[in-house]
This record gives C-alpha cells, sequence and structure tokens, in this order.
C-alpha cells in the first residue's frame, strides 16, 4: 500500500554550547510504489571529544546503508531479518571504526543513536544510549527505554522516575557506539499506525519540557502539513531554549 509521510526536524546548539554535536538523517525512496522513511538522530557525547565527528560519521553510514543496501533489502518478502542483520552489522563496524579513530587520535568519543526505518505495514527501531523515540497517537508512547545509570536503578526499584530526572547521574549512559568496547543495541518492530506520529529525539530535547507539551504541540490531529510541523518543532526548541537547556536540541517528526 502506498504512504505518503510528513517530515520535519530542527536542531540547534542550545544555550550552553558553541558546537552543536547532533546529526540528524531523514531520508526517503520509492519501491514498488512504496514509500519508504529512514529517520536517525544520533547525539555526540557531549563530555567526549570529538563527539560531532562520531555522530556524523554514523549518520554517514545509515545514509550509505540506505542507498547501498535497503534496495536489495526491500523487495524482500519478509525483510525484517536481514535488516536486523544489516544494521548490526553496520552499527558494530561503526563502534570499532570509532574505538580505533579515538586510540590514534589519544580522545574519548561516541555517540547514542535512534533510527526508524518505516517501510510498508511496519517499522523498525534501533537504538543505543538514550536518545528517544516516541509515538504519539491519543497520547505520548515512549518506544525506547534509556540505556543509562538511573534507569537501571529505576528498574531496580531504587529510585523513582520523579527522582531520576532530577538525578545528577541522569546523563550517564551505561553505552553508546565508539565509546564502548561491547555495544547491545535495542531492536523494535511494530505495526505503522494511521494517522499517527514518531518522534526521534535527542535527550536535550526533552530534559526540561514535559510529555504533555510534546504531546500538545505534536499530536496528530494538530499536524496538517509540513509547514506547521517545521513550526512546531522550532516553537518547541524555541522554549527549551527559553527555560535554559544547556544541552544540545535536536528533533525529527514523522506523520503518518
Amino acid at each position: 500500500m502506498k504512504k505518503n509521510y510528513l517530515l520535519a526536524w530542527g536542531t540547534d546548539a542550545g544555550t550552553g554550547k558553541r558546537i552543536n554535536q547532533d546529526s540528524l538523517l531523514v531520508k526517503q525512496a520509492v519501491c514498488k510504489d512504496t514509500r519508504i522513511v529512514l529517520a536517525v538522530l544520533c547525539d555526540g557525547m557531549g563530555g567526549l571529544k570529538k563527539g560531532e565527528v562520531a555522530s556524523a560519521s554514523l549518520v554517514r553510514a545509515f545514509s550509505e546503508w540506505f542507498e547501498a543496501e535497503l534496495p536489495a533489502i526491500a523487495v524482500f518478502e519478509s525483510p525484517e531479518e536481514e535488516i536486523l542483520r544489516s544494521w548490526d552489522t553496520l552499527i558494530m563496524t561503526m563502534n570499532a571504526k570509532i574505538l580505533e579513530y579515538g586510540r590514534k587520535k589519544g580522545i574519548r568519543l561516541g555517540t547514542t543513536m535512534t533510527a526508524m526505518l518505516f517501510m510498508g505495514e511496519e517499522y523498525y527501531l534501533v537504538h543505543v544510549g538514550d536518545s528517544r523515540a516516541y509515538k504519539l497517537t491519543d497520547r505520548l508512547y515512549q518506544l525506547t527505554k534509556d540505556q543509562t545509570l538511573v534507569q537501571r536503578e529505576v528498574d531496580q526499584g531504587l529510585l523513582t522516575k520523579e527522582q531520576a530526572a532530577e538525578d545528577s547521574r541522569r546523563g550517564v549512559l551505561l553505552q553508546c557506539v565508539g565509546g564502548s568496547e561491547k555495544v547491545e543495541p535495542m531492536y523494535d518492530k511494530g505495526r505503522i499506525g494511521r494517522n499517527s506520529v514518531y518522534v526521534l529525539c535527542c535527550d536535550g530535547f526533552r530534559h526540561v519540557i514535559t510529555g504533555q507539551e510534546i504531546y500538545q504541540a505534536l499530536n496528530p490531529s494538530s499536524l496538517t502539513d509540513e509547514s506547521v510541523m517545521e513550526e512546531r518543532c522550532a516553537g518547541l526548541i524555541t522554549l527549551n531554549k527559553e527555560r535554559g537547556e544547556q544541552d544540545n536540541i535536536s528533533v525529527i517528526v514523522i506523520h503518518t
């Protein structure tokens, strides 16, 4: 079935950083009369040197995958296994390359990543770190789980969600691409909802605004075209900056 997608995105260095270490990718193609969309958001690690190099390298690798490998995969009757296999190879390869680059330069660098591929009736998701993916329908649903120290303590019953949101260690990651010897991505898939909105964002996008504010701005019924979506993305970025968000601020929105 042919699908039309509305797409918008935005990124800003924020109020506290000179360099924007986030990297974004949105690509589209048509295969057998079906539109395919790939969205990738990578947040270069601000506490590490050359975070923008790590995030841009991983985004570039996904862009090359979309051009070189996806066309052959897209014609499969059941492409899930091949998508996940090729993504796993890509991430492990890039993790090793970024680690080696860091060793040669005598620095540490890394990046989070959240990527979604919309193809046919399904979406495919891969995630490392604390960037997030949400689905908005009747409310806001979080599709990813933060791979952070405080989230692990929430899972263990040592912290509440409210305590975790205010904890000074909230930015401590359990893993990131290029900054960990071994990376174990989270993979997921789901059926693409009709008249749904999917949001990819870095942690700086959602520190000082609420899930309710995100939903109010980006709920499906309020997004009539891409210009409105772009305005809403810009408005949420501005709201973050007005509230003093120090980190880089990035978001990608896909309206089905």
